[in-house]
């Protein structure tokens, strides 16, 4: 690994060390920065009591969601995977949907191995369908969001619905009108380091040999730390709208049929946080947004954020992926709106 790679990654560090010891501060002191400013204790107060309660229900999910894809990642062979893709299209693409319930892979893993799959004989269409689909529909995703919906269940079914229902269309267009390859290499080409590449600079390589749950810990702890960045200033962002916006604002545009959708997409885009805790950050707009509109927040982002955006462009062709998301932005406001109004109201 090169030495700026090094720095690079003892920077990013040492900034998710600093916010967990600021977030702890909070915890342990709750009075802290209330006493002496004046008409922003109450603001202060919102925004610590939102924060650590969003990380005290997330957290443990996103520990549980970095273990089991470092498992699949070091003991499940690929070519289990890719054997598991039926040859007929149809069959495929319904496979690929459900392919996530079986290998809860996380999402910044899924795309290094649709990658490598599709270099062994996986097609492309049943390749972009896991990676849209597989962050949302894996038993960890569907238990936190069970959890933070739990007065209302049927928002976990309509997720998972929607999301299997994007990835078939998805899929179906791409096998029908994909005529070329979206890749920027050859699929054929083999990569340059066959592992699992993050971020922030760190490749791991699947170990056939010595401790392979040492590899475990290693892995979770750089997916770990990778993810977690994303929810704690997701979470920030998500108190901090809560506690500093004015009420009236927020109503005013949750109430608003179809900008509310379009806002929660938006913010899904920017704050890139990890399919496993991302329930709980929803949940902190109930009452504000309509159940439509924190639908878009769910599906939109796993599939489509700066995260995965910047991701998809290093494998896909610009095109492809700009192509991609006129897709799933029509389609996740359509099925959003339509389940809000008629499912979930």
């Amino acid at each position: 690994m090169k030495l700026s790679s090094v720095h690079g990654a003892w920077k990013s560090h040492a900034l998710f060390g600093a916010l967990i010891g600021f977030i702890a501060l909070f915890a342990l002191h709750p009075t802290l920065l209330i006493h002496g400013v004046g008409s922003f204790a109450q603001e202060i107060h919102t925004f610590k009591t939102m924060l650590i309660s969003i990380l005290l229900e997330a957290l443990p999910f996103l520990i549980l969601g970095v273990f089991a894809s470092s498992i699949m990642h070091v003991f499940i062979p690929e070519a289990w995977i890719r054997k598991g893709i039926p040859r007929n299209p149809i069959l495929g693409i319904v496979m690929a949907c459900l392919l996530g319930i079986v290998f809860p892979i996380c999402e910044c893993g899924l795309i290094p191995v649709v990658r490598r799959l599709t270099a062994k004989g996986m097609p492309a269409y049943a390749g972009v369908v896991f990676i849209l689909v597989g962050p949302i529909v894996n038993p960890i995703v569907f238990s936190s969001t069970y959890l933070a919906f739990r007065t209302k269940p049927e928002m976990v079914y309509a997720r998972m619905g929607l999301a299997i229902a994007i990835g078939l269309l998805v899929g179906l267009l791409l096998y029908y009108f994909l005529k070329q390859s979206p890749f920027r290499r050859g699929k054929n080409e083999p990569e340059a380091t066959p592992g699992h590449s993050h971020a922030d600079g760190h490749s791991h390589s699947h170990s056939h040999s010595g401790n392979r749950w040492a590899d475990v810990f290693e892995h979770a702890g750089a997916e770990f730390f990778d993810m977690g960045k994303y929810l704690i200033v997701g979470s920030m962002l998500a108190a901090a709208i809560q506690a500093y916006v004015p009420r009236a604002d927020l109503v005013g545009i949750g109430q608003q049929e179809f900008a509310a959708h379009f806002f929660m997409m938006g913010f899904a885009f920017v704050l890139s946080l990890c399919s496993t805790s991302d329930a709980f950050v929803a949940t902190s707009f109930t009452g504000t947004f309509s159940t439509g509109a924190l639908l878009s927040f769910l599906v939109f982002g796993p599939m489509l954020d700066v995260k995965s955006t910047l991701m998809l462009l290093s494998l896909f062709k610009t095109r492809f992926v700009l192509t991609l998301a006129a897709i799933i932005v029509p389609a996740v406001f359509v099925g959003a709106w339509l389940l809000g109004k008629y499912y979930l109201s």
